[in-house]
């Protein structure tokens, strides 16, 4: 609706700086009261069913009854306006609710800084020094509180029926528990959708270590709607691929090469390091299993007597580390690392680590959850090539591929 020249030159006939606009006490703060009050006015109208000061309103059993005073926190500070009353104590406006203390986009302020890792204090003190008024780190939480509905729905959504492929893998965070901080971990999984989209498909507080959890995790997807997955791309974690394989049994287990590298160097002196990781280089770049097999056997044959941990490793895991060579190069590059929850992990922590501990698992999941919102956003590019990597995986796994 546009608003008449003359009236926008008769609010501006006073204008001399910025501040007489935008400032704490400016045109528009003034303006924004004045209409919320007159809208008010207009609720109570239509309510009592006449206007101010219309005899129609005698002996009509309800009437205006003066003003209450509130408060509102608003993004331009706090706005003071008086409400009216009615006789009854019947009028309830829509505007400005029962009990509401503050205008929408205030929130949204607030949640999109807690999302990002800022404490209470620090949101409080950008608040004050942004808008001029005082929040406290009850009503903060209060506000973020809000967001638990969304995050109870979000973690209980029906999922897709298959999955071609799926990354797990958990960060750990610190959070009080029993009176003491426990380093807990909260476990994540990414399915990869028939279309390419990378989708998170839930967060987990750890209760229990081990297999037994990561199974109860699995069955949760499995009865949230997921059939089927293709391929589960896993950091080896004891008991995992099991877990898997007890309600996915057709499933492909690949072991993250990566994380494999590491165990693999982490106890490599640095003068032997890079040639240690140069032969098994020869091993995950070979360009068939048969191949990999040999450059292992070779790997052995080096370096057995200094580091024969690092060839039984290999060795103990061969099944589950070499699904990826019987790819081309488009499936092999998404499914051989967990590279895509790494990346999404180190985001994670980032919001997380400027926290210190938790009080509580549901403030947890509460900040991961609103940071996951803001970083999911960005993913509405399928993976690279996808189109290439489906029609490989329908020709191997036939109609559990569907249609």
């Amino acid at each position: 609706m546009a608003i008449p020249k003359e009236l926008l030159d008769e609010l501006m006939k006073n204008y001399k700086n910025p501040e007489d606009l935008m400032g704490e006490n400016g045109l528009l703060k003034e303006l924004t009261k004045s209409l919320v009050e007159r809208a008010l006015e207009g609720e109570m109208t239509v309510h009592l069913g006449y206007d101010k000061h219309d005899p129609a309103g005698d002996n009509s059993g309800n009437s205006r009854n003066g003003y209450s005073e509130k408060t509102l926190k608003t993004p331009k500070g706090e706005l003071a306006i008086e409400i009216p009353r009615d006789r009854n104590g019947k009028f309830t406006p829509r505007l400005v609710a029962k009990n509401q203390t503050h205008f929408d986009g205030f929130d949204d302020q607030i949640l999109s800084m807690y999302s990002r890792g800022m404490s209470t204090k620090e949101i409080s003190e950008h608040i004050k020094s942004l808008y001029h008024t005082d929040v406290s780190a009850e009503f903060i939480s209060r506000v973020t509180d809000s967001v638990i509905d969304g995050l109870k729905d979000w973690q209980n959504r029906r999922l897709d029926p298959v999955y071609p492929i799926l990354y797990m893998d958990a960060i750990r965070v610190k959070i009080r528990d029993e009176g003491q901080i426990r380093s807990k971990a909260i476990y994540l999984a990414i399915g990869v959708t028939m279309e390419g989209l990378k989708e998170v498909l839930g967060l987990w507080v750890e209760q229990t270590e081990g297999a037994k959890y990561w199974l109860s995790i699995v069955t949760e997807l499995k009865n949230r709607g997921v059939n089927d997955i293709l391929i589960a791309s896993v950091d080896g974690l004891k008991g995992f691929p099991d877990a898997i394989k007890a309600v996915f049994p057709n499933a492909e287990i690949q072991l993250c090469i990566v994380h494999m590298i590491r165990n693999s160097v982490k106890l490599v002196p640095f003068k032997d390091r890079k040639g240690v990781i140069e032969s098994l280089k020869s091993v995950y770049k070979a360009p068939t299993e048969q191949a990999a097999r040999e450059a292992l056997e070779e790997f052995g044959g080096k370096w057995n007597k200094k580091y024969p941990l690092i060839y039984r490793s290999w060795d103990a895991n061969w099944g589950n580390l070499t699904h990826y060579l019987g790819y081309t190069a488009e499936i092999r590059k998404v499914i051989y690392t967990t590279n895509a929850i790494e990346s999404l992990n180190m985001s994670l922590r980032r919001v997380t680590k400027v926290k210190g501990s938790f009080p509580n698992d549901q403030a947890a999941l509460k900040l991961l959850y609103m940071a996951l919102q803001n970083i999911t956003r960005r993913w509405t590019m399928p993976v690279r090539d996808w189109g290439q990597a489906l029609n490989q995986l329908a020709i191997k796994f036939g109609d559990r591929v569907p249609v």
